[in-house]
This record gives C-alpha cells, sequence and structure tokens, in this order.
C-alpha cells in the first residue's frame, strides 16, 4: 500500500539525536507513511543504530559522498513513495498527532498546493518558549510575515523546516538549490507560483532543539552567505522585510564574528536598499553591543508568551 506521507530526515554524524528524530515520527498518529533517512555520506554509527530500528517503515539512503542538507533532502524526496512530504531535521522532534492534524489540513486545503505548518516548542539553552508568536495574515507577504520583527527577539513570525508538510509534486517543481536559508528560500519561490498558499495548524506540533552549541547541518553558514542570499532572493521580498533581514539575520551573524568593518556597509544597504523601522534599527544596534551570553536572560524577561496555543501530548 502507498503511504499517505513520506518523511525525509537528512542527517549526518549525529547517531542519537537521529534516532531520537526517526523515533518520534514513527509514533505518529498516522500510520500509513514512510521514513526515510539520508545519511549524507559515509557514517557507520548511525548506520549501526538506525539498523536497531525493526520497523518496515523505516528506509535508510547512505550517500556515497557528503554533498549538504539540500541535496541530501531532495535525494529522500526522489525516492518518497507518498504524494505528501514531510521534512524533519535529525535534531528536532515531532508530537505524536503532527502528521495526523496536518494531513487532515491539507486535505481540505483551498490551495492547490498547500505548504502546512505549526507552532513549535522552541528548546533555547535555559528556556522553552512556543513560536511563532503570530501566525500570517491573509494579505501579508510570506517575506514580511517571516523577517519583520515586533519584538526584539527571534520567532515573531516563523515557518521552521521541521513544521512543514506539502506535496512532492511542488517540491519537485520548485526545488531547493541551496543551503544557505534553504526553507526560506523554497518557500519564497513556492509561492509565486500559482495554488500555492500557507494553511497554519494553530497547534503545538513540533520541538525545536536550539543549542547554540550544536552544529546544525542546515545553520551553519557564514554572514557573508546570508548576505549574498538576501541579495539573490531580492526579488522576492518586499522593502519592508530586506531591511529586517539585513540588521537582524545578517547582522546578528556579523556581530558574532565581530566583524566591525561591517556594521556601516550593513547598516547602510538596509537604509538605501529596504526601509528599516525604529525598532530594526535599535535590534541591529543591540546585536552588536549585548553578549550573546545575556539573550537567553533578556529573551525570557522581555519577551511575552504566545496565548491561546494547544499543546497536544
Amino acid at each position: 500500500m502507498i503511504p499517505l506521507v513520506t518523511v525525509v530526515i537528512p542527517t549526518y554524524r549525529r547517531p542519537d539525536l537521529v534516532k531520537q528524530a526517526v523515533q518520534s515520527a514513527l509514533a505518529q498518529t498516522l500510520k500509513s507513511i514512510e521514513v526515510i533517512v539520508v545519511i549524507d555520506g559515509p557514517d557507520q554509527e548511525v548506520r549501526k543504530i538506525l539498523a536497531e530500528i525493526t520497523d518496515s517503515r523505516l528506509q535508510v539512503i547512505e550517500k556515497p559522498v557528503n554533498e549538504g542538507c539540500t541535496a541530501a533532502r531532495m535525494t529522500g524526496v526522489n525516492a518518497a513513495s507518498a504524494q505528501w512530504i514531510a521534512y524533519l531535521d535529525d535534531d528536532d522532534e515531532w508530537m505524536p498527532r503532527k502528521l495526523e492534524r496536518q494531513f487532515e489540513t491539507v486535505s481540505s486545503s483551498q490551495y492547490h498546493f498547500p505548504i502546512a505548518s505549526c507552532y513549535v516548542q522552541a528548546r533555547f539553552p535555559g528556556s522553552v518558549d512556543v513560536l511563532p508568536r503570530r501566525i500570517p495574515s491573509a494579505a501579508e507577504h510570506l517575506s514580511e510575515y517571516l523577517f519583520v520583527r515586533h519584538s526584539p527577539f527571534y520567532g515573531d513570525g516563523l515557518i521552521q523546516t521541521s513544521t512543514m508538510l506539502t506535496s512532492k509534486e511542488l517540491i519537485l517543481k520548485v526545488p531547493c538549490k541551496s543551503d544557505v536559508h534553504d526553507d526560506w528560500g523554497w518557500m519564497l519561490a513556492a509561492i509565486q507560483h500559482e495554488g500555492v498558499g500557507v494553511e497554519f495548524v494553530p497547534e503545538v506540533l513540533s520541538i525545536w532543539n536550539l543549542d547554540a552549541n550544536r552544529f546544525s547541518m542546515s545553520r551553519s553558514f557564514k554572514w557573508k552567505e546570508s548576505l549574498l542570499w538576501i541579495r539573490n532572493n531580492c526579488s522576492v521580498v518586499t522593502p519592508y522585510a530586506y531591511s529586517p533581514f539585513i540588521l537582524s539575520e545578517v547582522g546578528e551573524r556579523a556581530a558574532g564574528d565581530r566583524a566591525w568593518r561591517s556594521f556601516l556597509p550593513l547598516l547602510w544597504e538596509a537604509v538605501s536598499l529596504g526601509n528599516p523601522q525604529l525598532g530594526d534599527l535599535r535590534l541591529y544596534l543591540g546585536l552588536w553591543l549585548i553578549p550573546r551570553r545575556l539573550r537567553p536572560w533578556l529573551r525570557q524577561r522581555l519577551t511575552p508568551t504566545t496565548q491561546n496555543v494547544s499543546v497536544l501530548p
């Protein structure tokens, strides 16, 4: 029988983490699934630990060479049997009803190519939060939803890789080509096509682990790569969204690298090519002046808790 959903999990050299991710996928209440783990290069430890899982719905593909997260995901998509694809990062987990609730949503969607998302339990070092703090409005440009902040901290608008479920047909129609901001890049390209729309399940269905000291396959790029990405994607981003991306996403990485020579050029690019608001400028200054170690403490005290969100067991 053809499964309803294929889960694609790229991984490399993280045996304990990927085992936990796989187990959360196989524990879904929606049983008609297959789980494809793509090992991005030879990895005996991961292969060995996955061999301990005897569920017949699990398929493991080991690539001969390491090519990156995007290529690994596309390997899984190409091997998928199901019409619907759900991505799961190897360091994240799902609540048991994640696929069931999202499959119900896409099955009754008004869109021909729906992209389903949900709230996440974001586990920061020393704190736990529910993100995003708001869902997109019907008339809101996706780039503005993703990049424009209404608070000093990350997560006002969020569609994260492990929250997404969409059709295989759409992914093949709009293939992702870069590991840099791969989820955002794909969504902003996909939303340009007729019949594509975002459906948001207002429940916490995913767990997003944000350990600053943990290497991530999909978040390991530098500020110059992030800057090049937004320049290459400016045609699908509004000026109102361009500025906060430069000042927050690129600025945070540049500040983390202590690349002080980039401070004024990045500020000038945000002002000359975008439409920065006062809050964006304050955030940019804070990213350069407030030590990273103090930000979790500030986040806990200054960020409001997301309200009216159902958290499923």
